[in-house]
């Protein structure tokens, strides 16, 4: 039986994505967010949270390999990682392929997102079922880096935008906080939004990191299903290490991993912007 539905993610009033959906498989509203899993046609299995497109199959490698591999391979040895959110589990995944890291410690707020995912989304959550290295948390990120007095090496913030449970994660406390819980020479990135659309929020966020970490930067890559196409990271650091000066380009072809989306000339450009993205940021950001 074919579905003639079709899902619609609206930004602002004046833009939207459309996808056609094959079947339903996962719906649930929790205390955080309504969490849907579907079947699209063109896209694979699609994770929406509150009808904002979080994951697809087809191009979630571009995401999780961007936001991962850029500050592992940056990083001279990480070892302890902690990831805040994340719950379609691909962040921890490709975390987990670095065989210096001993420990990644996941810490997510709705356990829906990860239920959801792993029975429906394998593909990305596979790792979530139990990995000796994972250490799983169900639970609010930003207690977690007030509370923890563990140190981590590389942090990642794999949240939503800056909206409903995840709107802490974008202020100075909760990064005051991801700073005390860095190592030395620790380095913490996040998702950083859309250039094209949120140049406001960019400011703010960097802003943010400007006052509490050493340097700043940001680095784009792009994907089928966020607003604009293109995206961002910002990439901050407790000490001196530079994302280009210091990336280890020698231990990417010596790790002997594949890679869907990323590569050693890729990381690289990631961190050269677009003209309007520099002059937006200018000031904010020590990117070449």
């Amino acid at each position: 039986m074919h579905s003639n539905l079709w899902i619609e993610e609206r930004y602002k009033d004046f833009y939207g994505m459309r996808y056609k959906v094959e079947n339903v498989l996962y719906s649930k509203k929790t205390e955080f967010q309504t969490v849907d899993v579907v079947e699209t046609k063109g896209h694979g299995k699609m994770l929406l949270n509150d009808g904002l497109v979080m994951v697809t199959e087809r191009d979630e490698i571009a995401y999780h390999d961007m936001i991962s591999h850029v500050p592992l391979f940056v990083h001279p040895n990480p070892k302890n990682v902690l990831v805040i959110g994340g719950g379609d589990g691909g962040t921890a995944r490709e975390v987990l392929r670095h065989s210096s890291v001993e420990k990644c410690t996941m810490v997510e707020i709705d356990g829906a997102v990860c239920e959801a995912c792993i029975e429906f989304i394998p593909q990305t959550a596979e790792v979530l079922k139990g990995h000796p290295k994972l250490d799983l948390i169900i639970g609010d990120g930003v207690k977690f880096v007030q509370e923890t007095t563990e140190k981590f090496d590389v942090i990642i913030i794999d949240s939503t935008d800056p909206i409903g449970p995840a709107a802490p994660l974008f202020g100075p406390e909760f990064y005051t906080n991801v700073n005390k819980c860095l190592a030395e020479n620790g380095i913490v990135v996040s998702q950083g939004e859309s250039p094209w659309f949120e140049a406001e929020i960019q400011k703010s966020m960097l802003g943010v990191l400007n006052d509490i970490f050493k340097n700043t930067f940001i680095y784009n890559f792009s994907n089928l299903t966020y607003p604009g196409g293109l995206w961002s990271f910002t990439f901050a650091t407790k000490g001196d290490i530079h994302p280009i000066n210091d990336f280890r380009e020698d231990a990417v072809a010596a790790s002997g991993l594949e890679f869907s989306y990323y590569n050693a000339g890729l990381h690289k450009a990631a961190f050269y912007l677009p003209t309007f993205m520099k002059k937006n940021l200018e000031g904010l950001i020590q990117n070449p």
